[in-house]
């Protein structure tokens, strides 16, 4: 576990940026030592300056220049400062200092060169005339050392806690993250083994990480769904092809029976030709939702009116409503947006709804096809005045194969609104179904054209 962390992406990230956070400190640290101590040295540099030029300028005299050279040596505390004077040939006059041969202007020295002086110190000096005379004054830098050696040492104790607080704070966090980590493929390692049903577990934090998760179980759901779906899809095909099998093979029995008797076998195998085309067409259908849901069609879309389209399935279907003893009626606005589609596809989709309706409804039912703008959507409502379907029933009618009428001994194939749903969803439109009071009413909500 210690060795599968140290491994792990988050702790890695923690490391690296630890140390560049420490690398980043160090530089700090450097650059503010150095500035901090030619600060340091610059007022050192302006206290002797100014030193310097109180003696010049008081003083007027040898005597008055050697009695305040000797003034200040004597008030110099542990030799942290050095004061010359010397006469034209470098004889010294006053001070506490007796070596000569100072540079002219700024200088460093060390102590090792100086009389009398603080050792292992070096000193800032200012040598210049006043008149005839020279005169020296300089001050030793272990303030400035000692100065700046308490801030690099506060500064490394600063970096050290708070490299020490990023580190701890950092493993905590990685070692938090990598467990979050390691839930997520504990989960699609149980996906893996078979159980859809595992999820991620989500925080309330909503992080980067829970976002993820979220959208890993959306999908997780979704293919449970179409696992499922696909279950139930091998389950109703096997029920949906038992009956017409079953009946084709009675057929095929009694032909052979007949056939053995010299009898017409004719009907029976009109029989089994009749199953087989049903069996046919359920598969024809089958693949026929697969390739809309492929997407392959959606490179005929074109932008189209479904005016002509409602028209004209209102006209095909009204003799056979007629027929039936039943009313078929067309009910739109007039200068109905263009929508982007497949006009075959969409004609079916509104033909199927119908015959659905034509149907399932007894004599004497009427069926209206509606159509109207609702912002940026075309409605298109099919309502009947039939048995409708019950509302907990609503949702699986779209799946494949799928029938209220369990016996399966009416005609159809359960795959009406299954191709109807593959179609809207190819189209971006939704479709849903409710009570018409009584009766079913179908609405698809398909989106209008850009161009509209």
């Amino acid at each position: 576990m210690p060795s599968a962390i140290f491994r792990s992406t988050p702790v890695r990230l923690t490391v690296l940026l630890g140390a560049v956070f420490g690398l980043s400190l160090v530089i700090t640290a450097a650059i503010a030592f150095v500035l901090v101590r030619q600060e340091l040295a610059a007022r050192v540099d302006q206290s002797v300056a100014d030193t310097f030029a109180i003696i010049a300028r008081a003083n007027t005299d040898v005597d008055d220049l050697q009695e305040s050279v000797d003034n200040h040596s004597a008030a110099t505390l542990d030799d942290d400062s050095i004061y010359l004077l010397q006469d034209a040939s470098g004889r010294r006059l006053a001070g506490n200092v007796t070596t000569a041969g100072f540079a002219e202007g700024w200088s460093t020295v060390g102590s090792d060169t100086l009389e009398n002086a603080e050792p292992g110190v070096d000193y800032r000096v200012l040598s210049g005339p006043i008149g005839q005379y020279r005169l020296t004054v300089g001050t030793n830098l272990s303030e400035v050392d000692e100065v700046a050696m308490l801030m690099l040492t506060a500064l490394g104790w600063a970096g050290a806690v708070l490299v020490a607080l990023v580190a701890v704070a950092g493993v905590f966090v990685a070692v938090r993250g990598q467990r979050r980590l390691e839930q997520i493929s504990s989960t699609m390692a149980d996906v893996g083994r078979g159980d859809l049903r595992a999820r991620i577990h989500l925080s309330r934090r909503n992080d980067d990480v829970d976002r993820i998760g979220r959208d890993v179980n959306v999908a997780l759901d979704r293919l449970a769904a179409l696992v499922e779906g696909m279950r139930q899809v091998s389950v109703d095909i096997a029920h949906e092809l038992k009956t017409p099998l079953n009946r084709m093979g009675i057929a095929i029995e009694g032909a052979i029976e007949s056939n053995e008797r010299g009898a017409d076998v004719t009907p029976m195998l009109e029989q089994a030709q009749a199953e087989g085309r049903t069996i046919n067409s359920t598969f024809d259908a089958l693949l026929r939702i697969a390739q809309i849901e492929s997407g392959a069609r959606r490179a005929r879309f074109t932008d189209l009116d479904l005016a002509p389209i409602l028209e004209n399935i209102a006209d095909a279907y009204g003799a056979v409503a007629s027929d039936n003893q039943q009313s078929l009626e067309l009910i739109q606005e007039p200068g109905l947006p263009q929508v982007h589609g497949d006009a075959d596809l969409l004609t079916q989709l509104f033909a199927n709804l119908v015959e659905n309706g034509l149907r399932h409804c007894p004599p004497g039912s009427s069926i209206i096809i509606g159509a109207a703008r609702q912002a940026s959507h075309l409605v298109v409502t099919v309502s009947d005045t039939g048995p409708g379907i019950p509302e907990a029933e609503r949702e699986k009618v779209f799946r494949r194969l799928y029938r209220l009428e369990k016996s399966r001994t009416t005609s159809g194939s359960g795959l009406g609104l299954s191709l109807v749903k593959a179609i809207a969803d190819l189209h971006g439109a939704r479709v849903s179904l409710g009570a018409s009071d009584p009766g079913l009413v179908v609405r698809i909500e398909i989106p209008v054209a850009r161009s509209a």
